[in-house]
């Protein structure tokens, strides 16, 4: 059934160990994913890592099995098609899992921690046993132990913050003022003005040094003349 090596001389046995070793490496991965409540977790991590073993395996099939038709005939075999079908399936998946908030984007790890996991599975699917074992440490070291740097690395935070007030002079200023007495630098800026109500609505975003100012900043602006609505997220 297939060329080169095989375990003990077995192919099932060949195969039984790619569908072990990619369902660890999987099943590692998505547990850590889990343990930290993201929406790709063990039984999805697995499953990618197993379903892209298998496709790996069956395209070997294929090619073992039609090999004796050449580039002359009309039937032609070219396994890597699989792969780069596994890579692109794989990228609609994590798709799903990225969610946006604001200025804010969630999921982007877990989205790669999907890609990187089919990835796993396609090493173990071609018997790359030593590139997919340290792949998988490499990854959960990255997941596990690289977040304890969190704290220590220096980051800007986003702050997405909206105001209705009271259209007047001056107000836009006076916001500007209590960004500053803070530190906080607007990134981004948008106004909307309804002449019925005579209301101005201002959409900032705000880049932020270390703590969560979210309230801090209601506190200060609701104490401006004319203010009607405060939201941040």
């Amino acid at each position: 059934m297939f060329c080169g090596s095989t375990l003990l001389g077995s192919v099932e046995l060949d195969i039984i160990v790619k569908l072990m070793l990619a369902a660890l490496a999987g099943g590692l991965v998505g547990l850590e994913r889990e343990k930290h409540g993201r929406p790709a977790g063990l039984r999805t991590n697995l499953l990618v890592a197993v379903g892209s073993c298998v496709m790996v395996i069956v395209s070997e099939a294929f090619f073992v099995k039609y090999a004796m038709y050449n580039a002359e005939s009309a039937l032609r075999i070219d396994p890597s098609r699989v792969a780069a079908q596994i890579v692109t399936g794989v990228g609609f998946l994590g798709a799903g899992v990225i969610l946006k908030e604001g200025a804010t984007v969630r999921g982007l790890t877990t989205a790669a921690s999907l890609w990187t996991v089919s990835g796993l599975g396609m090493a173990f699917g071609m018997g790359f046993y030593s590139l997919g074992g340290i792949a998988t440490i490499l990854v959960l070291v990255s997941l596990s132990f690289l977040k304890r740097l969190d704290p220590i690395i220096r980051k800007d935070r986003f702050l997405t913050l909206t105001v209705t007030a009271v259209n007047r002079q001056g107000l836009l200023e006076e916001l500007q003022d209590i960004f500053n007495l803070r530190k906080l630098l607007v990134s981004d800026l948008s106004s909307s003005l309804d002449l019925e109500e005579n209301e101005i609505f201002y959409q900032m975003v705000i880049t932020q040094q270390q703590k969560r100012v979210g309230h801090e900043l209601t506190t200060a602006i609701r104490q401006l003349e004319g203010i009607k609505k405060i939201h941040y997220h």
